[in-house]
């Protein structure tokens, strides 16, 4: 199981590491590992997020999670994507963007945190409102009940996150990105404008993407429902039908499966903004970063997996609210980190304590629930003058 899940994620490391070494030197492998194990940590709650989205999806979905979704991940994410950013920002074409990326690498990496600002604005707005809608539903479990019942029931307002997600945005653009510091530490400039624009357009992905695959999702589960109410029908009227219902269904499941599979690459994407911009504490050099990082999402994906076919989520019932509580977190790190550096150590340790506590939580939970159940036995078993 170990070896099956994570055999692409072993391979990928080792030929990395080599690569890196080769073309690098020892310096070069050292910066890969380093990047590789600052991702996992960066994004651990990523995984757990995911996996309770690609429990829902079929097995080809989520080999496409493993396979095109890693090379959207590594080249689309980690590569292509800070040079487009680059082009769009400094206003330069394609391939003077992709020269500047390889041939001056201070110019590249002081145009793409000059892009940060609009890169936190997006991707925290949009981590933001995962963690928002899934505070405000009501849940027949609760972590943090003192804290998740009142929000449950003010959450019954439907427009309640979108409302706090677009004051959290105009107070960030009022506060923090009115006197960004630039790179050079020089001065100040003025991203109220971009922040607000990122922002909302970091708030209308989420409802685009988030909205379509929800409304996919609830009509598999309508078709699904049809078919079980009609199993009763004669054969000969029930055989046509079962044919076109399940071609219904294996239609729709495809189309919620795919916006599904795009709701789990915007969201990697958010939480790789933050991951790109923290490398270049460590390495300006574009290649060097891809790979770490790379490889870093690749284990991410792996766990994902592991995690959805091991059961974790339905064994650990709290790891689902400490991750969204970690995403809750890094949203607002995205968005103080528009004028303040917060160091990527801070923002992976708040993770990890977050998911660690709601594991230790399931455990203590699952540890009273056989209790309770061991003993409800042994006092049937005394009732029954066994």
């Amino acid at each position: 199981m170990l070896l099956k899940t994570f055999g692409w994620s072993f391979a990928i490391t080792a030929a990395g590491l080599a690569l890196a070494g080769v073309l690098w030197g020892w310096q070069g492998l050292a910066i890969v590992a380093i990047l590789s194990v600052l991702e996992v940590s960066v994004s651990f709650d990523n995984a757990v997020i995911n996996a309770g989205i690609l429990r829902k999806m079929n097995p080809f979905w989520q080999k496409m999670f493993l396979t095109l979704g890693i090379l959207i991940a590594v080249f689309g994410m980690r590569l292509v994507f800070p040079v487009v950013i680059v082009a769009v920002t400094a206003q330069l074409g394609p391939i003077e963007a992709v020269k500047v990326a390889i041939q001056d690498h201070d110019r590249y990496e002081a145009l793409v945190t000059s892009a940060h600002p609009a890169i936190a604005a997006f991707g925290g707005m949009f981590l933001l409102m995962i963690f928002l809608d899934f505070i405000f539903e009501d849940r027949d479990i609760k972590w943090l009940g003192w804290l998740e019942r009142p929000l449950a029931k003010i959450g019954k307002l439907e427009t309640l996150s979108i409302v706090v997600s677009l004051v959290v945005l105009l107070i960030a653009a009022t506060t923090f990105a009115t006197s960004v510091p630039v790179h050079d530490g020089e001065g100040t400039i003025d991203k109220a404008t971009t922040v607000l624009l990122a922002g909302i357009g970091g708030l209308v992905t989420y409802l685009v993407v988030g909205g379509i695959s929800d409304f996919f999702e609830s009509r598999l589960e309508e078709d699904e429902e049809d078919d079980e109410e009609s199993e009763g029908e004669a054969a000969k009227d029930s055989a046509p039908a079962a044919k076109q219902g399940n071609g219904s269904v294996v239609g729709l499941a495809g189309k919620a499966a795919f916006f599904m599979f795009l709701y789990l690459e915007v969201i990697d994407a958010s939480f790789s903004f933050d991951g790109v911009i923290g490398a270049f504490a460590i390495t300006n050099d574009i290649f060097v970063m891809a790979i770490g990082l790379g490889i870093g999402a690749m284990y991410i994906r792996s766990l994902t997996v592991f995690l959805v076919r091991k059961g974790t989520l339905d064994d650990y019932v709290y790891l689902e609210h400490g991750a969204h509580y970690a995403i809750g977190a890094l949203a607002v790190i995205l968005m103080i980190s528009i004028k303040h550096e917060i160091p990527e150590v801070i923002t992976g340790l708040i993770g990890v304590a977050l998911i660690g506590l709601s594991f230790l939580s399931s455990v203590m939970r699952n540890r009273k629930a056989a209790a309770e159940g061991s003993d409800s036995g042994a006092k049937s078993e005394v009732a029954s003058g066994v």
